[in-house]
């Protein structure tokens, strides 16, 4: 699921916390996550990214889910089921709290950050389990600092659909800051184009982006790892390919509702 995620993690940046001109609450995309598995690429896992309204005492914040779980029949072959949320101001999507809860293979993992803008610092938790590590979980508290502009990852996620991709000519790029695992990582996006492909929700305009993931062997490849975002004020993904240490696959778009344009 991290490398499904991190493919979709700027062009142009205004300021650090733009207005939010894009995502509204009830949108909800879904996608088939696709492997190459013996030279055949075979339908693995249903991936869905939905937002919502929560109420809290002190405020109304926006939540971005993403959700990842393997079809049944291949649990036996290695068991995905994965969530990524972040909950963030949704006029300008302002991360305040993250959590990312994992289970790979009987790999399991919490991490959870909560953003604090007065000290700009995060505190993280991080708990950790393998189905070989006997005993037990491990906790990890942490306080590092929040440096302008980075963002969790699936705040990154939602926020490049934010930006005016329009205005960026062909071939420029730029490098901003995830967190993840608790650490900065740099990822580089550069604007290859326009394309038009073929999806299950129409034949769609769209941004072709190559995506690097600096000091990393995450992905792979020279322009290997891509993602298409509708040229439109929506940008949704729609179609992602990605080469790995131990393979490739794709990501591709079967049902999107409640966009708000």
């Amino acid at each position: 699921m991290k490398h499904i995620l991190l493919l979709f993690s700027t062009l142009i940046i205004s300021s650090v916390y733009a207005q939010n001109k894009t995502i509204t609450a009830g949108e909800k995309l879904t996608f088939t996550a696709s492997y190459n598995m013996s030279g055949l690429l075979t339908d693995l896992a249903q991936v869905t990214m939905e937002t919502s309204e929560v109420k809290t005492s002190k405020a109304t914040l926006l939540r971005l889910k993403c959700k990842a779980r393997t079809y049944s029949k291949w649990d036996h072959f290695f068991k995905i089921d994965d969530l990524y949320e972040s909950y963030v101001n949704p006029n300008t999507l302002k991360p305040y709290l993250y959590q990312r809860d994992i289970d790979e293979g009987g790999h399991y993992k919490f991490e959870k950050y909560n953003f604090s803008y007065k000290t700009n610092t995060v505190k993280t938790l991080r708990r950790q389990k393998s189905k070989n590590f006997k005993s037990g979980f491990w906790d990890r508290n942490e306080s590092i600092k929040l440096n302008p502009g980075a963002r969790d990852l699936v705040t990154t996620l939602y926020h490049i659909r934010n930006l005016d991709i329009d205005k960026a000519s062909i071939g420029s790029s730029d490098t901003f800051t995830v967190l993840f695992d608790a650490q900065e990582t740099k990822v580089k996006m550069t604007l290859l184009g326009k394309e038009t492909i073929n999806t299950k929700i129409g034949k769609k305009e769209c941004y072709k982006i190559a995506i690097t993931i600096s000091n990393s062997d995450v992905l792979k490849g020279n322009n290997d790892n891509i993602i298409w975002l509708t040229a439109d004020a929506n940008k949704i993904p729609v179609y992602a390919k990605f080469k790995i240490a131990v393979g490739s696959g794709e990501l591709r778009i079967q049902s999107a509702t409640g966009l708000k344009h």
